[in-house]
């Protein structure tokens, strides 16, 4: 069995310089640690060579963004499981084989993450993953230990492994076979919510995408674009629209795409208040990229069957939350959840 830990770089000779000494010390006893170099500016390749000499270096032509990047990357590495890690995670000891036993033992298990708690404050969940993702039913993407910018301590309430609906590409476990099966990450997403995407693709084909609670990694998050940008603003809200136009059933487009123009536009009006006018701008430039391109999303829907899959929560998170009060995981009925094969969703 072979296992590859891949971290991709661009301009990243900082957190390398962090956090990379300790992916190695943990790593190579179970995996081979290859870093992909997204045609990085800085010295990072450099300094790889000087300090990390019997690390594996893959250099890309181009900064395709985190997709392409990866897509080009592990085209080039051989291994039975993939390990995609960001750059500016802390790594603990024992942090792989847990997923890879896990993984083992459920043959229908294509993709997995493990705990993912923050750097900067280890009792607490991190944003982009914490203990599995979900989505809802409008397309909001939301965590177990973490609804929006709520974020919950880890006082053990998701210690239990289980099947989520996507795992984050902060450290996101996967059989090499299916990755490319199912194509890889649409590089027309370019970053953020390529993983979710993919992890959609792979339940339609009839895998199952879990969280293993016994293993834990520590997210500094932002590593590559600041949390408060009015890119990561337009590229999440433009690639949220492309990646619920390629999965969801054709009866469902219509009435999610016209409740989402219009909480979009109240998402827009609050950005223009609290964040300022780039992100307010940044809202409809995604809007007006998704509609340009409508006729190449078009062709990517019919690659896969099964539109009913498990995991998507029957219900508008914004209501839930901003009306409601909602503020954790566990406060969300099960009963609300899709099942495999459900009609509702």
């Amino acid at each position: 069995m072979k296992i590859a830990v891949v971290i991709l770089n661009w301009n990243g000779k900082s957190f390398l310089e962090m956090f990379l000494s300790g992916v190695v010390k943990h790593t190579a006893a179970v995996a081979e640690v290859i870093i992909a170099d997204n045609n990085s500016s800085d010295v990072s390749v450099e300094w790889l060579k000087e300090h990390f000499p019997d690390v594996k270096i893959i250099q890309n032509a181009v900064n395709g963004g985190f997709a392409k990047g990866y897509n080009d990357a592990l085209a080039q590495v051989d291994a039975d499981y993939y390990i995609l890690l960001n750059s500016d995670i802390e790594v603990t000891e024992n942090w792989i084989m847990p997923v890879i036993n896990l993984m083992q033992q459920h043959s229908e298990i294509a993709a997995c993450q493990p705990k993912i708690l923050a750097y900067d404050d280890k009792e607490r969940f991190e944003y982009a993953g914490a203990a599995g993702g979900f989505i809802d039913y409008y397309g909001y993407p939301f965590c177990r230990g973490r609804v929006f910018l709520e974020i919950e301590y880890d006082i053990g309430q998701y210690d239990q492994s289980c099947e989520v609906f996507w795992a984050t590409g902060a450290c996101l476990f996967i059989k090499a076979e299916l990755f490319h099966a199912a194509g890889g990450f649409d590089e027309d997403f370019f970053a953020h919510m390529e993983e979710i995407d993919l992890c959609w693709r792979l339940k339609r084909m009839g895998y199952a995408i879990y969280y293993c609670a016994d293993a834990t990694v520590f997210h500094v998050g932002g590593g590559t674009l600041p949390k408060r940008s009015a890119k990561k603003t337009y590229l999440n809200f433009r690639n949220n629209l492309i990646l619920l136009y390629k999965n969801l059933p054709r009866k469902r487009i219509y009435p999610v795409f016209f409740f989402r123009t219009i909480l979009d536009g109240v998402a827009a009006l609050k950005f223009l208040v609290s964040a300022g006018f780039a992100d307010f701008v940044a809202v409809f430039k995604a809007h007006l990229h998704f509609y340009m391109n409508l006729r190449r999303d078009k062709g990517k829907r019919n690659s896969l069957s099964n539109y009913h899959v498990s995991g998507i929560y029957k219900g508008n998170l914004v209501f839930q939350h901003y009306i409601k009060g909602v503020k954790t995981f566990s406060q969300l009925k099960r009963s609300k959840f899709t099942s495999t094969g459900s009609k509702t969703q």
